[in-house]
C-alpha cells in the first residue's frame, strides 16, 4: 500500500530545501553587495526589476542591441544590475578589455553558470577549462591546428541550379554552410567523412543543426533566474535530469558526439599501433596521449570533450561568420562584383584557378581581407564574453569615465567576484578605434593607408575580438580564417547572391554565437534565405 503521508512529507522536504537554497543565495548576495568594493558610482541603466535587474534585456534581446544602447547612453564602462540588485559591469573600453584578455587573463575566470553551459554542450574541454587545466589542455591541443580545408558545396549548388529553368533557386544558406563546415572540420580535424552535405537525413548533423538556438536562444525569465541564483551542482542536476526539450536536445547531441568520438579515438589508436602517423588533430592527440609525459596527456573525458568542442565551436563559428559574409554580399551587389573581379585578377596573376588558390594567394587579395574583416567587425559571431574577477583589481581605462558624482577617472577598482560582460559587439563599434562611421558597414575602412595605430592590441585578426584574445584566443583561428576565405572565394566565383523578401524578418539571434534566424521561426534554428544564381561565363 502506498504511504501518501510519506510522499507528502518528502515533497515538502524538497520544497523546503529549494526555498532554503534560494534564501541562502539571496542573503549571500546581499552580504557581498554591502561588504565589497563598490562600483555604485559607475553610471548605468535602471533595472527592469529588483529580482532580475537588467538581465532579461541583456539575455533576451537580439545580439548587440542592449550593448549598443548602453554604449550610446553611458559609454564604454556601464554598471548593470543582476539578481537582487547585484552590481555587474558591461565593458567595451579597449584598455580594460586588453587588461582582462591579455595582461591578467587567468585572473578573470568564466562565470560558473556559463561554464556549466559549456560543459553541457561540449564537455570539460578547452572552452570549459580555466587556470592550470586550461593551460595544460591548450598546450596539448595547439600543435594539431593547421592543415588544409576544402568544400564541396559549390558542386552541390551547381547540380541543383543547372536543372532549374532560370538557373536560380532560393537556399537557406545557413543550413548549407553548417553542413559544409562540418564536413570540412571532419576531414581536417579527424580525417573522417561526416557526409553532412550529401546526406540530408544524417542523424548526427540533424542533432547539431539548431542546437545553439534551441538550447540558448531567447531564454525565459525563469531560466535566467535559475542560472543566476542556483549553485552549479543544482544546475548540473537539472542538466542531467530535466525533461525540458532544449536540455533533452543537448543530451541527445552529446550522446551521439561521444559515440562518434570514442569510435574515432579507438580507430586512431589502432592506426598508431600499426605505425601510421596521420597529421589530423585527433591523431596527434592520440599520439600525445601515448606519451609518458603526464603534462602532454588528456584523460578520456577530456579527449572526448575536445572532440565535441571542435565539432560545435569549430564548425558553428565558421558557418555563422560565412552567413553574415553572404548576407552583406547579397545586400551589396557592387561589392560582390568587385570581389569577383579580384578573384579573376588573382587567377590571371597566379596562373591558378580559384579552387587551387594557396593561403598566400588569398592573403594577397586585399578586398577579400577587407570585406571579411568588416563583416567580422559588424557581425561578430562571438558578441560577448563573460568573466569574473578572482581577486580585487583595478581596470585601466582608455577613456576616463564620468562618475555619478561628476568626477572623472581613468581607472576603476573592482571587487573580487565581480561579474563582467565583455561586449565584443560594442567594442567593434568603438569610434575611436574604427572611425566615426563605425555604425556603418564599410569595407573601405580596411583599405585606408594609414600608419596610425588606434587603440591597444587586442585581437589576432584586424585587432578584432571575433577570435577572442590573449590566453583565450581561439586555438584554431588560422584554420577557421582559411576555411572562411576558401568558401568565400568558391561561392563568389561561381554564384551570384541576391536578397529575398524574407530578410525583412531577419534576427541576430543571441545564443552564445550570433546566428541568423527569422522572426516567428526561431524554433527552426539558423535560417538565412538567399536567392542564388549561376554566374554567367565572362
Amino acid at each position: 500500500m502506498i504511504d501518501l503521508t510519506a510522499i507528502r512529507e518528502s515533497k515538502f522536504q524538497v520544497e523546503y530545501f529549494l526555498l532554503g537554497t534560494l534564501g541562502a543565495s539571496f542573503f549571500y548576495n546581499c552580504y557581498r553587495r554591502y561588504t565589497r568594493t563598490s562600483i555604485a558610482h559607475v553610471p548605468g541603466p535602471k533595472p527592469e526589476s529588483f529580482l532580475l535587474g537588467n538581465l532579461p534585456e541583456i539575455f533576451q534581446s537580439q545580439a548587440g542591441v542592449p550593448d549598443f544602447k548602453y554604449q550610446g547612453q553611458f559609454g564604454d564602462v556601464v554598471r548593470v544590475k543582476g539578481a537582487f540588485g547585484e552590481d555587474r559591469l558591461l565593458i567595451s573600453d579597449p584598455k580594460a578589455l586588453q587588461y582582462i584578455f591579455h595582461t591578467s587573463g587567468y585572473n578573470f575566470v568564466k562565470w560558473p553558470e556559463r561554464t556549466e553551459i559549456s560543459r553541457v554542450l561540449m564537455g570539460r574541454g578547452l572552452l570549459w577549462a580555466d587556470g592550470d587545466t586550461h593551460k595544460r589542455q591548450r598546450k596539448v591541443m595547439l600543435p594539431g591546428f593547421g592543415g588544409d580545408t576544402m568544400s564541396k558545396v559549390g558542386g552541390e549548388w551547381t547540380d541543383i541550379l543547372v536543372s532549374s529553368p532560370d538557373q536560380s533557386a532560393e537556399f537557406n544558406v545557413a543550413s548549407w554552410l553548417s553542413r559544409a563546415t562540418m564536413d570540412s572540420i571532419g576531414e581536417a580535424a579527424f580525417d573522417y567523412q561526416f557526409g553532412a552535405l550529401a546526406q540530408t537525413e544524417n542523424e548526427f548533423m540533424k542533432a547539431y543543426f539548431g542546437l545553439m538556438s534551441d538550447t540558448l536562444g531567447s531564454p525565459p525569465k525563469s531560466s535566467i533566474f535559475m542560472q543566476t541564483i542556483l549553485p552549479v551542482w543544482m544546475l548540473q542536476l537539472m542538466s542531467k535530469f530535466s525533461r525540458r526539450r532544449n536540455l533533452i536536445h543537448a543530451r541527445h547531441t552529446a550522446k551521439l558526439a561521444d559515440e562518434v568520438a570514442r569510435a574515432l579515438v579507438k580507430s586512431k589508436a589502432n592506426s598508431l599501433l600499426q605505425g601510421k602517423h596521420n597529421k589530423d588533430i585527433l591523431s596527434l592527440l592520440v599520439k600525445a596521449n601515448a606519451s609518458e609525459n603526464d603534462a602532454a596527456r588528456l584523460t578520456e573525458e577530456e579527449m572526448l570533450a575536445q572532440m565535441r568542442t571542435i565539432l560545435l565551436a569549430g564548425h558553428e563559428t565558421s558557418a555563422t561568420s560565412l552567413c553574415w559574409v553572404l548576407l552583406e554580399l547579397a545586400r551589396n551587389p557592387a561589392m560582390q562584383d568587385r570581389l569577383r573581379r579580384e578573384i579573376r585578377d588573382t587567377e590571371t596573376a597566379t596562373g591558378r584557378q580559384h579552387s587551387s588558390f594557396t593561403a598566400g594567394d588569398m592573403d594577397g587579395m586585399e578586398y577579400l581581407a577587407a570585406f571579411l574583416k568588416e563583416t567580422m567587425r559588424f557581425h561578430p559571431a562571438l558578441y560577448q564574453n563573460y568573466r569574473q574577477s578572482v581577486k580585487e583589481d583595478v581596470l585601466p581605462l582608455s577613456t576616463p569615465i564620468r562618475t555619478a558624482s561628476g568626477e572623472f577617472s581613468d581607472s576603476l577598482p573592482i571587487p573580487q567576484g565581480m561579474k563582467i560582460i565583455l561586449s565584443i559587439a560594442a567594442y567593434h563599434r568603438n569610434k575611436e578605434v574604427f572611425g566615426e562611421d563605425a555604425d556603418i558597414f564599410n569595407p573601405e575602412r580596411w583599405l585606408r593607408k594609414t600608419n596610425e595605430k588606434k587603440g591597444p592590441t587586442l585581437g589576432v585578426y584586424g585587432n578584432l575580438l571575433t577570435f577572442a584574445g590573449g590566453v583565450r584566443t581561439c586555438i584554431g583561428w588560422r584554420f577557421a580564417l582559411y576555411e572562411v576565405q576558401t568558401l568565400m572565394v568558391e561561392i563568389v566565383s561561381n554564384f551570384e547572391l541576391l536578397p529575398t523578401p524574407e530578410l525583412d524578418r531577419l534576427r541576430r539571434e543571441a545564443c552564445l554565437v550570433m546566428l541568423p534566424t527569422l522572426e516567428g521561426e526561431e524554433v527552426k534554428g539558423e535560417n538565412l534565405p538567399l536567392m542564388v544564381k549561376l554566374v554567367q561565363n565572362e
